[in-house]
């Protein structure tokens, strides 16, 4: 199955991890991702508030692209993206609105865009969670994870169409068919701290320390993330994290797709864990023993008369 893909201008560097391992495990679940040529930043999280109408013209170039590449379904992996694409399409409808927009534009924009969902939906939509249990090499029984979305994915839900706005379980089922304990985690949808990250270091701390003190507290061997912002935050700046909340963490915070090749025997390189601050090599470690634990428990029964 191929669909088309926008992977947003962090894949390049911030999240490089993150689009090697989406690459990684669609391809392991046979989803081929056709990126969309001579794409453009979608605005990320501050041009709307500069200028609703440049905001949705950078969007409206992408989704024009898409049109015309005979794409009906896009896919991108940031919930930023994935925003500012569903809400510019959605502001597209208004005529008035689709004529301004129309006027910043080489030529205007096609009539009907194609749907844009997150890598996540679409892994979900080709692959139910018997496929990809089917794909699995080393199952991740004994691991304990919480899945965190952030607050974008799933808000605002008329927009975002991401199932509850509050209590998504997209991702859980995903987790859950590799084999993984995925802890009921109260914080999924809680605000990290955002692009305030680098203007108010100190909030991002304290924001980002309340999420990482409640998943430690809950004893999960790694936080769960789906946007290259949070997964930042929690993970390159959990040092200030730990100063904020006076205490220590040490906690992984991986992509859900880098657990998901994990699970389907994709070796650490292929998913850019060497990217992460905090290492997985504990929760490697404890995936590998789960399955030399395995391994032995068929051994035994198979040598008994």
């Amino acid at each position: 199955m191929m669909v088309g893909y926008y992977p947003g201008c962090s894949a390049g560097g911030s999240s490089a991890d993150y689009e090697k391992s989406t690459e990684a495990a669609c391809d392991a679940l046979g989803l081929r991702l056709a990126e969309i040529p001579d794409w453009n930043c979608c605005g990320s999280t501050p041009a709307h508030a500069v200028d609703t109408e440049l905001s949705a013209a950078l969007c409206a170039r992408n989704l024009d692209i898409a049109a015309k590449q005979g794409v009906t379904e896009l896919l991108t992996p940031c919930p930023s993206c994935l925003s500012n694409l569903r809400h510019a399409a959605k502001r597209m409808e208004d005529a008035a609105f689709r004529a301004r927009v129309d006027d910043l534009l080489d030529t205007p924009a096609a009539e009907k865009f194609p749907e844009v969902i997150s890598v996540m939906q679409g892994i979900a939509r080709h692959c139910d969670e018997q496929a990809i249990a089917g794909r699995v090499k080393k199952k991740l029984k004994g691991l304990k994870l919480a899945a965190y979305y952030g607050c974008l994915m799933s808000r605002p839900a008329e927009i975002m169409d991401f199932g509850d706005p509050e209590n998504p379980t997209l991702m859980e089922s995903l987790l859950a068919a590799c084999g993984a304990e995925v802890v009921a985690f109260p914080l999924k949808t809680s605000c990290c701290g955002a692009a305030f990250g680098i203007p108010e270091r100190a909030v991002t701390a304290r924001l980002s320390g309340r999420i990482l003190a409640l998943a430690a507290d809950m004893g999960v061997d790694a936080l769960v993330a789906a946007c290259p912002l949070c997964q930042m935050n929690l993970d390159l700046r959990q040092k200030q994290a730990e100063k904020a909340a006076d205490r220590l963490f040490n906690l992984p915070v991986l992509y859900y797709t880098q657990i998901l090749g994990l699970a389907f025997g994709l070796g650490p390189e292929k998913l850019g864990l060497e990217k992460l601050c905090v290492s997985a090599g504990g929760l490697l470690e404890k995936i590998e023993a789960g399955l030399k634990a395995d391994e032995s428990a068929a051994s035994a029964e198979g040598d008994r008369p």
